[in-house]
């Protein structure tokens, strides 16, 4: 029984902090931004693509980000910081208007459910490094099938706000949907930025100690 408990409250605590890291309701704005132009069918399987290339780079750094990074000589933060960066190039892309225009997300039809939305912006480098501290604290079977089903429950709800988000778009209409655009830029800049800031300052107090 006390295994049990301890299985669940280590569900909820890696529900919890991957569900704030991820943010699905943030995500919204910025998947109707680079898909606002899309017909309906195409926005619902850009979703679940995005959904099913975000669990796959999460799985994939669970099992064997690790030693991956031990293998590239990669930091953490290192990973982080090039995620914001990558982060950045999108937030650009979206407060000047660039991603909304159609010949552009034309162009990209092929690679968008995959980069920028599957990751770095679903599965981006907080998701990636919140995982790979789950991993070491995995002590048991009960333990994994609890991780495990903590990321697949937070992939779900990333799926269903994007899949939903049609609605927002008929409610917002485009000009709504230019605004909203605009404001996920700066915001996603600002998380962006944040990112960069805070590999910095892990790599400096790692060099300093």
């Amino acid at each position: 029984m006390t295994t049990l408990v301890s299985d669940i409250r280590f569900f909820w605590e890696a529900f919890v902090t991957l569900l704030v890291i991820t943010d699905p309701p943030g995500v919204v704005p910025v998947f109707l931004g680079m898909t606002a132009n899309r017909p309906k069918a195409e926005r619902n399987r850009l979703a679940w693509q995005a959904a099913v290339v975000a669990l796959g780079v999460i799985v994939a750094f669970a099992l064997f980000g690790r030693s991956i990074l031990d293998y590239l000589g990669v930091q953490l933060p290192s990973l982080q910081a090039a995620g914001g960066l990558l982060l950045l190039l999108v937030a650009l892309e979206l407060l000047t208007g660039k991603a909304a225009d159609p010949a552009e997300l034309e162009q990209a039809k092929a690679n968008v459910a995959f980069v920028p939305l599957g990751t770095p912006l679903l599965a981006g480098p907080g998701a990636i490094v919140a995982t790979m501290l789950f991993v070491q604290r995995v002590g048991s079977v009960g333990g994994a099938l609890a991780f495990a089903a903590a990321i697949v429950a937070v992939v779900v709800l990333l799926w269903l706000a994007m899949r939903f988000s049609g609605f927002i778009l008929k409610v917002l209409r485009d000009s709504g949907v230019e605004l909203l655009t605009r404001i996920a830029g700066l915001l996603l800049s600002a998380i962006a930025v944040q990112l960069i800031v805070d590999a910095v300052r892990t790599l400096i107090r790692m060099g300093l100690g």
